[in-house]
């Protein structure tokens, strides 16, 4: 059984403590880390993979420390950080051969490892165009490819959608939902839907923290109550937007229909709807810059 135990890790940068206590016991499947920007996500994600050391606490893998481990544990690893490096003048399977080398591989398994990844991500039929050619979406399956390409058993990917068009997102939540039948995936984002639909389990930080974690039919389930529908005079939407934390608005002749988060009922007619993971991070997020 795999098992990855983050055990009150912190880290702390001069006077900041970046990440702070911070304990979570993963197991198979996928893991959404959400939370705004500045939240920690990214470097709790080097400490995950051995990038930075913490300042306090450990991380094991299967009863390990993973610093005692070293390249053991790096084999077990993939990795895509939110700005990954590539040769733009590569090809795509140039680049792979290179990386694929630099993790020790023979270039003749290098070239096999490299066919079989382009396939898995979908750019089998680009495989000797230039990477400078490529779409965002493409830069990112390809970013994909060079992580799994030692079949990792921990999959870490910090903000791997950021700039990608709605398609192009969809397409990647679905490749990471096929790529974790056997593996820990660690998605790092701020982007609800990124996680929403694949995540087995939701761990939301902020300021450095673990703020809750769960699926997400429990952690919207902790929001009931506190979702709410109402029309208000269209003059009065400024003023309303000001008081509550709005997640929807939609005019409708001289009134306006709110989707509103509130801990207590805001009007008199206002109706209680069914919450989703979005109301829970704009109440748990509405002070932060998203």
């Amino acid at each position: 059984m795999l098992e990855l135990s983050l055990n009150q890790v912190s880290k702390q940068f001069s006077a900041k403590k970046a990440v702070e206590n911070i304990s979570a016991r993963l197991t198979s499947g996928v893991y959404g880390l959400l939370g705004a920007n500045g939240a920690g996500k990214t470097t709790l994600m080097r400490m995950v993979c051995g990038i930075l050391n913490p300042t306090s606490g450990t991380i094991e893998m299967n009863g390990q420390e993973i610093g005692r481990m070293g390249e053991r544990y790096r084999d077990l690893l993939g990795y895509l950080p939110q700005d990954f490096g590539y040769y733009p003048d590569f090809t795509a399977e140039e680049f792979l051969w290179y990386v694929a080398t630099l993790k020790g591989l023979t270039l003749s398994a290098a070239k096999v490892k490299a066919r079989e990844v382009l396939r898995t991500v979908a750019l089998s039929e680009v495989a000797r165009k230039k990477i400078r050619t490529f779409s965002g979406g493409m830069r990112q399956r390809l970013g994909i490819a060079q992580a799994i390409l030692n079949d990792p058993r921990v999959l870490v990917l910090d903000e791997p959608t950021a700039g990608l068009d709605p398609k192009e997102r969809v397409r990647f939540r679905n490749l990471i939902a096929d790529l974790a039948r056997d593996k820990i995936v660690i998605l790092s984002t701020h982007i609800v839907s990124d996680v929403e639909y694949i995540a087995d389990q939701i761990l939301v930080m902020k300021q450095g923290g673990l703020l809750m974690t769960g699926t997400v039919e429990q952690l919207t389930a902790a929001m009931e109550g506190y979702v709410w529908a109402c029309h208000v005079p269209s003059r009065e939407a400024e003023e309303w937007r000001a008081r509550y934390c709005v997640s929807n608005l939609r005019h409708e002749g001289d009134q306006v229909e709110l989707r509103l988060v509130s801990a207590v009922k805001p009007v008199n007619n206002a109706v209680s709807v069914t919450p989703t993971l979005e109301d829970l991070y704009l109440y748990h997020f509405q002070d932060d810059r998203l």
